[in-house]
């Protein structure tokens, strides 16, 4: 079974290319419970790309011959901090590095360039006494899918750049999202107060392990994630 898709300029992370989280939740949203993505290749914007389901229950995502995105099915044990409210992630928020130094300004999650109900402003910066970042999500109405929820490839979008600034410190460097393993417990309406937390799991040579997660402001859990960022060494 195959379907053609095309990721929209708007839903980009960096120039040129889709949102890692997003890209990773449209390939999901035709998996049923917690889904492992791996990225291969940044995928284009404003193409038209194939979605396929293969013989071993993976969904591929195809720009002509070449794999972009593999998806399968999964498990996820993942430790959760416990979360914090509305207020605390907003302080948190006005720490976020992003604000003073950022590699891609304009990505649809994370990038402060975005204009209110264009971009998510997720902006994750860290709690206090703590190495957790934290940031408060109230979700636009040109996210709800035609039952009035937050589509999936939202959730996980939400669920991606958080990690990113809980392995970077405050020192970035660049990073892209290698694989993603996610799980949505609970749908999200839009314009609701929301909690997305991100901390660091691991790291491995240039490998990085974060974990995210995203609460309603009274502290249900409403989606979390495991992801690799690969470090990217900087061009000499």
């Amino acid at each position: 079974m195959s379907e053609t898709i095309v990721i929209d300029s708007r839903f980009n992370g960096p120039p040129n290319s889709g949102n890692g989280g997003y890209v990773c939740g449209l390939l999901a949203s035709s998996i049923e419970g917690a889904a492992e993505v791996t990225l291969r290749k940044p995928p284009p914007l404003e193409r038209p790309l194939a979605m396929e389901h293969d013989s071993n229950g993976q969904v591929l995502l195809k720009d002509s011959a070449d794999i972009l995105a593999a998806a399968r099915p999964a498990q996820l044990d993942l430790a959760l901090p416990q979360p914090v409210d509305f207020a605390a992630a907003s302080a948190a928020a006005a720490r976020y590095i992003g604000f003073q130094n950022h590699f891609f300004p304009d990505c649809f999650v994370c990038g402060p360039a975005r204009e209110q109900n264009d971009g998510l402003r997720i902006f994750a910066g860290p709690l206090s006494g703590s190495q957790t970042v934290a940031a408060p999500w109230v979700p636009s109405g040109s996210l709800a899918d035609e039952n009035g929820w937050v589509r999936p490839e939202f959730l996980w979008a939400a669920l991606d750049c958080p990690g990113y600034f809980a392995i970077t410190g405050t020192e970035p460097s660049i990073a892209l999202l290698g694989r993603m393993t996610a799980e949505i417990t609970q749908q999200v309406q839009p314009g609701s107060q929301n909690v997305v937390l991100g901390w660091e799991i691991g790291r491995e040579g240039r490998k990085r392990v974060a974990g995210t997660a995203v609460f309603t402001a009274s502290g249900i859990l409403c989606a979390k994630a495991k992801a690799t960022w690969i470090e990217i060494e900087p061009a000499s």
